[in-house]
């Protein structure tokens, strides 16, 4: 069969699953918290799947496969999960159109810039140049809950603004430090703090 099939991948195929579930759900006009709830699975999954990885024994070519597949599916769980759960919102004027344009040429941009950088150093990554699309699985999902507490145009504005400065984010020239161990325990109990809210409170 052509890819990888072990368990080293396995985390990053599950997050994708869940991307793929999400903009299912928004499209067919499910109640919108559950694609936010899968945006954040996913982003949990895209946190940790490395780690499985670095766990498992790799040849050469298995690496070089977990990075492209890592790198193909935060295209689709950041840049394009985000923008139909934006759409399902109805937010779909001319003017957001252009929004979503350069949302998705920022994020694909920024995923290409990472690999290169990745492939041409030798040393652990410390620093990120640019926002990790990853964190688009945070940002969003906080940002959301603003809907259930003030009115829905304003909520629009707010959300439409969010997306600008999460597009620039991922290419404006800023170190972002590579989660460790801590942040991601901390980002992984604010998503058990999150999906709950979002499946049985809100």
């Amino acid at each position: 069969m052509i890819g990888k099939w072990n368990k080293s991948v396995i985390l990053s195929y599950i997050g994708a699953a869940f991307g793929v579930l999400g903009i299912f759900l928004a499209i067919r006009e499910f109640d919108i918290k559950y694609s936010i709830v899968c945006l954040i699975v996913c982003g949990i999954c895209d946190l940790f799947d490395g780690t499985v990885a670095r766990m498992c024994k790799r040849t050469k070519e298995e690496k070089e496969f977990g990075i492209e597949l890592d790198a193909l599916i935060d295209v689709l769980n950041f840049v394009a999960l985000p923008l139909v759960i934006l759409l399902s919102l109805g937010l779909s004027t001319k003017y957001h159109l252009a929004i979503y344009i350069l949302y998705a040429i920022f994020g694909i941009a920024r995923v290409g810039y990472f690999n290169i950088k990745l492939e041409n150093s030798d040393k652990p990554v410390k620093y990120y140049e640019g926002m990790p699309l990853t964190y688009a699985a945070f940002f969003f999902p906080i940002v959301y809950l603003l809907s259930y507490v003030i009115d829905k145009s304003l909520f629009n504005i707010i959300y439409t603004i969010t997306t600008c400065v999460i597009g620039l984010l991922y290419i404006i020239r800023v170190k972002v430090p590579k989660p460790g161990k801590i942040l991601s325990i901390i980002f992984l109990l604010l998503a058990i703090i999150i999906i709950p809210l979002y499946l049985f409170i809100v």
